[in-house]
C-alpha cells in the first residue's frame, strides 16, 4: 500500500462510524493539514459506500462541502456518516469528524454527494471556457524530472520545518515567475513515486505555493523558483498559518483506477485583505482536461497560533478553537 494510502486509511467501528489515525508527517506545525483531512472524509465516504451502501454502486464523490469548527490534532479521529439522501443517481450523506472525548464537539462537518463518474450519463455540451492567461507551455513531464524543461523549475516551497504536509510532493512553477499576482501555476507528482487516485483530490487541492508569500508585495524578488530565496528569507521572517475555514470540491470526472502520475494546478486569489483570502483552485490533467474545481476560504494568522500548546504538550481547550 502506498503511503498516502496508509495516511489516509480508515476502519469501520460499525455501519455508520469510522476509524482513522492523523500522523505527524501531515501536519502543518501541530495542525493536521486541511486537504489531507479532506482526503480522509473522501477515505471514510468512499468506505461506507463500498460496505454499507455497495448496492448502490456509487463510489465516486462528486461534490464535498467542509466547515472547519475546531483544529484537529495528531492521533485516532472518528467519521460519523449520517444518511440524508441516498438516490439512484446521487446520494448525499453528512459527516462528523471529533477527536478524543469531544463527541458532541465536532472539528470538522461536511456535506459529500456520491455518485458513479463512470457510468453517469446526460446532456453534455462544449463551452469556450480555458485558463487565462494560458499557462508557460510544457514540453513533456519527463523534462520537468530532469530539469531541462525551459518553462519549469523545481520548487521546493518555503519552510519545510514547518510545513512538513508540504514536502510529500514535489513541485515544479514558472521559471520566470508567477504569471500574475494572487495567482500560482504548479505541475505536481508525488515524491515517493506514488501515483495520484481520486481519493487524493482532498489533498491535492491544497498542495501549491501560497499566494501571500510569492506575492509582489510581500516577496520582491522576482525569479520563478519560490525557494530561491526562502533560506535567507527564514531567518528573518517567521512563516505564516493558513487555515482553512471552508472548502468545496466540485469533481469533473474520474481519474484511472490505477491513477495518475502527474497533475497541474493553478491557484487564484480574488481578494486579500484584514487576514482573509478567498481561493479557487482548478486541476487540469496532462492533457488538458478538467479533473476539478475547489474554493476555499481561508484566514492568515501567525504560525505562532498554530504551535499553542498546553504546558503537557497536548492542545488546550482554548487554542481547540479555530480561530
Amino acid at each position: 500500500m502506498a503511503a498516502f494510502a496508509r495516511a489516509t486509511a480508515v476502519t469501520a467501528i460499525d455501519s455508520h462510524n469510522y476509524l482513522a489515525y492523523f500522523p505527524d508527517e501531515w501536519c502543518i506545525g501541530n495542525v493536521p493539514h486541511g486537504g489531507y483531512v479532506s482526503s480522509c472524509f473522501l477515505s471514510a465516504t468512499a468506505l461506507h459506500f463500498s460496505t454499507t451502501h455497495a448496492s448502490r454502486n456509487q463510489p465516486h464523490t462528486i461534490t464535498l462541502h467542509l466547515t472547519f469548527l475546531r483544529r484537529t490534532a495528531l492521533g485516532p479521529a472518528r467519521f460519523s456518516i449520517r444518511d440524508v439522501k441516498l438516490g439512484r443517481r446521487t446520494s448525499t450523506v453528512h459527516v462528523e469528524l471529533t477527536q478524543g472525548d469531544k463527541v458532541t464537539e465536532p472539528c470538522v462537518v461536511g456535506y459529500l454527494t456520491q455518485s458513479n463518474l463512470r457510468s453517469e450519463t446526460g446532456l453534455s455540451l462544449p463551452t469556450e471556457w480555458s485558463l487565462y492567461p494560458p499557462p508557460v507551455p510544457l514540453s513533456t513531464t519527463n523534462a520537468l524530472m530532469e530539469g531541462t524543461d525551459q518553462g519549469w523549475i523545481r520548487s521546493t516551497g518555503r519552510y519545510p520545518g514547518f510545513r512538513k504536509a508540504s514536502q510529500r510532493m514535489k513541485w515544479w512553477v514558472p521559471r520566470r515567475g508567477q504569471l500574475e499576482p494572487g495567482m500560482a501555476d504548479e505541475w505536481i507528482c508525488w515524491g515517493d513515486g506514488g501515483r495520484f487516485t481520486q481519493s487524493a483530490l482532498g489533498v491535492i487541492i491544497d498542495q501549491f505555493p501560497q499566494v501571500v508569500e510569492i506575492h509582489p508585495f510581500t516577496n520582491p524578488v522576482s525569479g520563478g523558483d519560490d525557494a530561491v530565496t526562502a533560506k535567507s528569507e527564514e531567518a528573518d521572517r517567521k512563516p505564516n498559518w493558513y487555515p482553512t475555514v471552508l472548502l468545496n470540491l466540485d469533481v469533473k470526472k474520474a481519474l484511472p483506477e490505477e491513477g495518475v502520475d502527474w497533475l497541474f494546478l493553478r491557484v487564484r486569489a480574488k481578494k486579500i485583505k484584514n487576514g482573509r483570502m478567498d481561493l479557487e483552485i482548478v486541476v487540469l490533467d496532462t492533457g488538458g482536461d478538467l479533473v476539478a474545481i475547489s474554493n476555499h476560504v481561508c484566514l492568515i494568522l501567525s504560525a505562532e497560533r498554530n504551535m499553542t500548546q498546553s504546558a503537557t504538550g497536548k492542545i488546550t481547550r482554548e487554542s481547540g478553537n479555530k480561530i
